[in-house]
């Protein structure tokens, strides 16, 4: 019985991998690096640990689906911690909002900040509301696989005016600047611009006031090594080390993998977690392709990229929330800057992740550990990151040392820095891309990457770069969706301890 074969030990793959062993097949997975996680990978450094990249989860249901899936208990696998407040923002003048999932505390830092826009406020969380319960309830596990698909929902889309930005749409109700900065900066998480991606995304909003965030107790790559333990329990071996260097398709269809090492792997069929826009150009010959040709490929708008430092220091800020983010001078400018006009500046807005103010096992006792994300022009920019990183990571520690952590050069212990090169290199990402195709109305939904592919029967895709997108609920959804689109098998390969779900 040939096994389907996952690439990429990403949350999107490790998820699918799961759910694909939950249907009865045998499966292996395929990990090019050391280590599974892919994005949400770790680094440990002179007795820090330090999360690669997710830092929150959210939608946490969709977690346990996958241990209950396979007759587990996700509480003897992993543990979650709320995080409150979920966002700090600080403003340039100084000030800051604590974004929080209690309603009363939300509308007093509102109401302090401008009275008349509580009542926009309200008429914004309904909107949200609103549009969660289409794009996300009715819609993000559903494949987007014909036209079809895309043209039943468009009334109700157009109906919540979802052809509008999100910042468009926060501006229709919310009057002050700074309001309008905390309400609409959620989707550059998942590598848009909210000047112009739809407002189809604010749903992201209520999914975080509706189900809370959360930090997993030892890293979020303590829910990979829970995810890699609980396949390896059910007979699903993850291979790290074993980087794929093509898709063999015959008769049209995906019949196994060739690794770098030229060790082939038939299979049943083919999930890839890595990003499309590289799979399609890199690993499936040409002959293939008739719809994702390079020409196609290359007219794909990628996403940002990101410069992200990790530091350890001496001592500890308690004052500090689990996150904060610290806003520059500009607003639509930057973002300007950084995705249309695809330049470096020095007036940055920062996203600070500070997870020993949640678990202080991930630094020695009486230090703590961070990380500091930049949005930065993806690799289309020209910018020469061999001579720009020092410079660059130099700014981005003075500028937290003067907003927000004082003293901080002087008491950092250890450190090192990421930058576009390694979303394109470590991570193989089209043009550097941290978050695979940028999510705009034109590249959603059924305009996006499908999870099923249109030129190769049996190759499926899971991750950011597909439907619905980046982000962990989109990744684990992506997931969820292969239950609709990969057949069952003939004869089920029995799951031990687990009695079978049948998956309609």
């Amino acid at each position: 019985m040939k096994p389907y074969i996952v690439i990429g030990a990403g949350f999107g793959g490790l998820a699918a991998a799961v759910r694909l062993r939950a249907m009865g097949h045998p499966v292996v997975v395929l990990e090019a690096n050391e280590q599974a996680g892919g994005r949400a990978s770790v680094f440990r450094q002179d007795g820090f640990t330090f999360d690669a990249g997710p830092t929150v989860i959210t939608a946490p249901y969709l977690l346990d689906e996958l241990f209950t899936a396979l007759g587990r208990d996700p509480r003897d696998y992993f543990t979650l911690d709320a995080v409150d407040p979920f966002y700090r923002v600080l403003f340039h003048d100084g000030g800051h909002f604590d974004y929080v999932g209690d309603d009363e505390r939300l509308l007093s830092q509102i109401a302090a900040i401008s009275p008349r826009d509580v009542d926009g406020y309200r008429a914004l969380l309904k909107q949200a509301q609103d549009t969660f319960d289409v794009g996300y309830t009715r819609l993000a596990d559903q494949p987007f696989s014909r036209v079809s698909d895309m043209l039943r929902v468009v009334p109700d889309m157009v109906k919540l005016g979802s052809w509008r930005s999100i910042y468009g749409m926060v501006a229709k109700h919310i009057h002050d600047e700074r309001l309008r900065q905390v309400l609409t900066f959620e989707p550059l998480l998942i590598g848009g611009n909210p000047f112009t991606a739809p407002s189809i995304y604010l749903l992201i909003h209520w999914l975080e006031r509706k189900w809370g965030v959360w930090f997993p107790r030892g890293g979020t790559g303590a829910v990979v090594n829970a995810l890699v333990k609980l396949l390896e329990e059910v007979g699903v071996e993850v291979r790290t080390n074993s980087p794929v260097t093509r898709i063999r398709v015959e008769g049209g269809r995906a019949a196994g993998v060739e690794l770098a090492d030229g060790t082939v792997i038939e299979a049943a069929g083919v999930v890839c977690n890595g990003d499309p826009s590289f799979t399609y150009t890199n690993l499936i010959d040409p002959e293939h392709r008739r719809t994702w040709t390079d020409r196609k490929v290359a007219r794909v708008r990628q996403s940002m990229s990101l410069v992200v430092t990790y530091f350890g220091t001496e001592g500890t800020w308690p004052e500090l929330a689990h996150h904060t983010i610290v806003m520059g001078p500009r607003y639509e400018g930057l973002l300007d800057d950084i995705f249309h006009k695809r330049k470096l500046v020095d007036d940055m807005s920062l996203y600070i992740h500070a997870p020993t103010r949640t678990d202080k096992s991930l630094a020695p006792e009486g230090k703590e550990c961070f990380y500091v994300l930049s949005p930065v022009p993806n690799q289309l920019s020209g910018v020469n990151w061999e001579s720009e990183q020092a410079r660059y990571e130099d700014k981005i520690l003075a500028n937290l040392e003067s907003r927000l952590l004082p003293g901080l050069r002087e008491r950092i212990t250890t450190r090192f820095t990421v930058d576009p090169r390694y979303f394109e290199g470590r991570l193989r990402t089209r043009d550097g891309a941290a978050f695979g195709p940028e999510p705009r109305l034109e590249q959603s939904a059924w305009f996006r990457y499908h999870n099923e592919s249109e030129d190769v029967a049996g190759l499926f895709f899971v991750g950011a770069g597909t439907h619905p997108g980046a982000g962990v609920p989109g990744v684990l959804n992506s997931a969820k969706v292969l239950e609709r689109v990969v057949a069952a098998p003939d004869v089920a390969l029995p799951v031990p301890g687990a009695q079978l779900r049948s998956v309609a």
